[in-house]
């Protein structure tokens, strides 16, 4: 089967592999019918996942029809339309019981598809745990509705649930790439007073303008002023930092105000300082870390009531024999690009 593998560092390459097999009862394969590019594969790409794997093959963002189910799995069948969850995980240990999927003590628990074993820019995957990372997408919902929810979106939902945005919040969302825009989403169903999104991309800033048109959009250089018109508390009662830049981690906590939540979503190139000095008196409440992608199953349920919809982010397609040229679109921002959605192999294969 076609499949789009780590090399090593700087260098992706479209191979063909055998088709994944069941290892333990527990594993279910998927015939993948859309995938997608995230911004965590260009992180690997680039170097920065120490923990990935040379010669998996990468994506962890896509949605599929089961083929086969181990013996263990209870909730699935073949032929069942099914979203795949970013995270691996057992459901049993301590971190899986209190929800906190990300830090499952598994072997492939976390962030093991497309990173640690062989994830979804193929015609196969193999998805280990089953029960608990695939879940059966209604028959009203299309793949391209819910292609976002085991990743992007379900990071999102997560960021704003840890939030504790109320309705009397400002709340600032810092960048509006693809996860910025799903953490949009779901920071409208929390109906906080204020949404501000900051955003250097003129191209960024007209797409949220035209389809999000009750959002205030500002730009690095007039956030604080702008945040400071829509709060009478110093700053942003909620600030969540999608960008992933040196800027905008400090952007986050300036922008805050005293004993604020300032929610890190973002996964940094390189490491960022905490300077607490100059922080000192604000008092902050600061929350971290990779998505509990728990939520899958109540999403999906707002997809299906129309309270989500994250279709206008696919702004391109391309089939798996032309993801390279996907990739170069994406890592370089071109031609207004948001989301890709990567479609099954044509029939003539580069």
């Amino acid at each position: 089967m076609l499949t789009y593998t780590y090399i090593g560092a700087h260098q992706f390459q479209l191979l063909d592999k055998p088709l994944p097999t069941l290892r333990d009862p527990k594993d279910a394969i998927v015939r993948v019918t859309l995938s997608s590019i995230c911004t965590s594969d260009l992180h690997i790409k680039h170097g920065s996942v120490p923990r990935a794997v040379p010669g998996i093959t990468v994506g962890h963002e896509m949605v599929g029809v089961v083929e086969r189910t181990g013996s263990a799995v209870t909730t699935l069948k073949p032929g069942d339309r099914v979203t795949v969850n970013v995270e691996t995980f057992c459901g049993g240990c301590f971190f899986c019981r209190r929800g906190y999927v990300n830090n499952c003590t598994d072997p492939d628990g976390g962030w093991a598809l497309g990173c640690r074993i062989d994830g979804g820019q193929a015609e196969y995957v193999r998805v280990p745990h089953a029960d608990q990372g695939l879940n059966r997408i209604p028959d009203s919902v299309s793949d391209e509705q819910a292609l976002f929810v085991g990743d992007i979106l379900a990071t999102g939902f997560w960021a704003t649930r840890i939030s504790e945005i109320t309705p009397e919040d400002t709340v600032l969302i810092i960048g509006a790439g693809p996860t910025g825009l799903c953490t949009l989403l779901c920071a409208q169903l929390k109906t906080p007073e204020h949404i501000i999104v900051c955003e250097r991309s003129p191209e960024r800033i007209r797409f949220v303008q035209a389809h999000y048109p009750e959002v205030i959009v500002t730009t690095p250089e007039h956030c604080a002023e702008t945040v400071a018109r829509y709060s009478a508390h110093g700053g942003a009662d909620v600030v969540i930092e999608v960008a992933g830049g040196k800027e905008t981690f400090r952007l986050a906590w300036e922008c805050a105000r005293p004993n604020a939540i300032v929610t890190v979503v973002a996964l940094y190139d390189e490491p960022q300082i905490l300077p607490l000095p100059d922080m000192y008196g604000k008092n902050l409440i600061f929350k971290t870390g990779g998505v509990d992608g728990c939520d899958c199953e109540e999403i999906l349920r707002l997809i299906q009531a129309g309270q989500i919809d994250t279709t206008p982010l696919i702004t391109h397609r391309y089939p798996l024999n032309r993801i390279e040229e996907a990739y170069r679109v994406f890592e370089n921002k071109q031609d207004g690009v948001i989301k890709i959605a990567i479609t099954p192999a044509e029939s003539v294969r580069p």
